[in-house]
C-alpha cells in the first residue's frame, strides 16, 4: 500500500507489531537517543519507537527508528514484514523499471494548519530538539528532506532535488547545512552564488516513508526523486506548493520550513556523530535563514539516530544505494548480476558478475569508482563470480579466501575523490581506492587451479524451499 504521510505508516507499524510506544516519562537527553541507539540491536524485526511523555516538553511527540529494521523497510515498500534482504533489493529493482511516475498536486496539505513567519519564527517553539550523541556540537535535524531547484533552470523538474543532509540548529531562525560537493544541492548553491544570489529551499520533516527512502537515494542530477517515489509506491506521490518559495514539497509532511541558503555566508558547524561511526570535526558550512514554518497541529518530530553501524540510517540507505549502482553498471556491463552497497552508504561495494575475458572483473571495479555515487563514496570494490551471492558475506569471504591472490588481484588507484566525512582519508576528500578481484581467472588469465570447484547439488534449491516451509510450519 502507498502511505501519504508519516502518521498512516505509524498506524501500520503499530498494527504489525512494529511500533513500540514508550509511555513512561523519559529524559530528552540521553534517553531518547540511547533508546534509538539500542533499538536496531533487537534484530531484523526491530520496532520503531514513539515517545510522547518527555520531561520538560509539554506536548512533544518524537518518532525514532522508523526505518530501523528490514521488517520496517519492507512495510514502507508495502511488502510483508518478513521479506528478506535480497528480495527487497530485487523488488526495488523491479519497481525502478517503472520510473518515472509523475507526482500529483494536491490542495489543503495538513502542514498548512499552522504557520509562523518572519520575526515570529522560533524553531525551538515548534520542534522538541535533542542531541543524539554526547559529542555533538549542538541540536541537529537529520531526517528532513531538503527541496531545492537549479537556479539556472527552475522550471525543469528533472533538475530539482530532494535530499537528506545534516542540519545544525544555530538559533531560532538560523540553521547550518552541510552540502557535500558531489550532491545536487551543492551544484544548485554554486550556481546561485556565482550570480550573487541566495538559494531558496524548503525543509520538510516527518515525511511518508518512501520520501525518506528516495531522498537518500543517489540518483543522477537529471532524475526526479518524486518520480522515483511514485514508482516505488505504485501510485503518484502527492505534493503541494510551499507558500513562500513555491517549491514542490510532500503533501503529507508534519513540518515545512522555508527560507534561503544565504550566498557566500559560512559559519563553523559540528562536530557531529556521523554515519561512518565517527565524529566529524567542525567546518565552515553554509547558513540557512528561516523565513516561514508551517506545521501540523501537534506535529510528530521524526528523528534518526546514527553512529557505529548498524543503526537506522544503515537500513534507510541500504537497498536504495545498491539499486542505482546496479542499474548504472548493468546498462554498460550486462554481465553484472547483483550489487551490494549496503555498508556505510557504499564505502564498500561488492559486485557479482560474469566475465567476458581475463581482466574483465577489474574493469567492472574501475567503472564502479567512476559512477556518480562511486566518485564520492566507493573506497573499496570487491568483485566476485556470478555464483557468489554478494549479500551472503560467508560466500564473499570464501571468494576472498580462495580466489584472490594479492600479487595480481589488488588494484590501488591513488588520490581519488571521497566525501570529506570519510575518516580513512589522510587529506579530507582524497583517498587511495582499492579494487579486489576475487573472481575465478578466465582465459587468457591462467593463474591458479580452479578446475575442480564443488558445485551445489542439482536438488539443493528444491530442498532449500522445502526446508523453509517445514521450518515455518514448525
Amino acid at each position: 500500500m502507498a502511505y501519504d504521510d508519516l502518521r498512516s505508516f505509524l498506524e501500520t507499524l503499530d498494527a504489525e507489531g512494529q511500533l513500540l510506544r514508550i509511555t513512561d516519562e523519559v529524559l530528552p537527553e540521553p534517553d531518547i537517543a540511547a533508546a534509538a541507539n539500542a533499538a536496531p540491536r533487537l534484530g531484523d524485526a526491530a520496532p520503531a519507537l514513539y515517545f510522547d511523555n518527555i520531561k520538560g516538553f509539554t506536548d512533544a511527540r518524537i518518532a525514532m527508528n522508523v526505518h530501523g529494521s528490514w521488517a520496517n523497510h519492507a512495510l514502507a515498500l508495502g511488502l510483508a514484514k518478513g521479506t528478506g534482504i535480497r528480495e527487497q533489493v530485487e523488488e526495488f529493482i523491479r519497481r525502478w523499471a517503472e520510473f518515472p511516475v509523475a507526482p500529483e498536486w494536491r490542495e489543503n496539505p495538513p502542514w498548512a494548519e499552522n504557520s509562523v513567519e518572519g520575526d515570529d519564527v522560533d524553531i525551538f517553539r515548534v520542534l522538541p530538539l535533542i542531541r543524539l550523541n554526547d559529542g555533538d556540537g549542538g541540536f541537529y535535524i537529520d531526517k528532513a528532506a531538503v527541496v531545492s531547484k537549479d537556479p539556472e533552470d527552475p522550471a525543469n523538474s528533472a533538475s530539482q532535488n530532494v535530499g537528506i543532509y545534516r542540519i545544525e540548529v544555530k538559533g531560532p531562525r538560523k540553521l547550518a547545512l552541510q552540502p557535500v560537493p558531489m550532491h545536487d544541492i551543492a551544484q544548485h548553491l554554486r550556481k546561485a552564488e556565482e550570480v550573487g544570489e541566495d538559494l531558496p529551499i524548503a525543509i520538510t520533516l516527518g515525511n511518508d516513508p518512501v520520501i525518506s527512502i528516495v531522498a537518500s537515494t543517489p540518483m543522477r542530477y537529471d532524475e526526479n526523486e518524486y518520480e522515483l517515489a511514485g514508482a516505488l509506491r505504485g501510485a503518484p506521490v502527492p505534493i503541494a506548493k510551499a507558500p513562500l518559495t513555491g517549491l514542490p514539497v510532500p503533501w503529507g509532511s508534519e513540518v515545512v520550513i522555508e527560507g534561503v541558503i544565504e550566498g557566500r555566508k559560512r559559519e563553523i558547524e559540528g562536530p557531529f556523530g556521523e554515519f561512518t561511526g565517527h565524529y566529524s570535526g567542525g567546518r565552515n558550512m553554509t547558513l540557512i535563514r528561516i523565513d516561514r514554518i508551517s506545521y501540523r497541529t501537534r506535529p510528530i518530530f521524526e528523528h534518526l539516530y546514527l553512529g557505529m553501524p548498524w543503526t537506522e540510517i544503515d537500513y534507510l540507505m541500504a537497498a536504495n544505494t545498491c539499486v542505482p549502482l546496479y542499474e548504472q553498471l548493468k546498462a554498460e556491463f550486462p554481465e553484472v548480476q547483483a550489487v551490494n552497497a549496503m555498508y556505510t552508504h557504499g564505502l564498500v561495494v561488492i559486485v557479482s558478475t560474469k566475465k567476458r575475458y581475463g581482466g574483465f572483473a577489474k574493469a567492472v571495479g574501475m567503472r564502479v569508482l567512476t559512477l556518480p555515487h562511486g566518485l564520492g563514496y566507493a573506497a573499496t570494490v570487491i568483485v566476485v563470480d556470478e555464483d557468489v551471492d554478494p549479500f551472503n558475506l560467508p560466500q564473499v569471504m570464501w571468494a576472498l579466501s580462495t580466489k584472490m591472490n594479492p600479487r595480481g588481484d589488488l588494484v590501488t588507484v591513488p588520490n581519488l575523490s571521497v566525501l570529506e566525512l570519510a575518516p580513512q582519508a589522510q587529506t579530507p576528500g582524497i583517498v587511495d581506492k582499492l579494487i579486489i578481484d576475487a573472481t575465478t581467472p578466465v582465459e587468457p588469465d591462467r593463474r591458479g587451479h580452479y578446475s575442480t570447484q564443488v558445485r551445489d547439488l542439482p536438488e539443493t534449491a528444491e530442498w532449500l524451499s522445502r526446508l523453509q516451509r517445514l521450518s515455518a510450519q514448525h
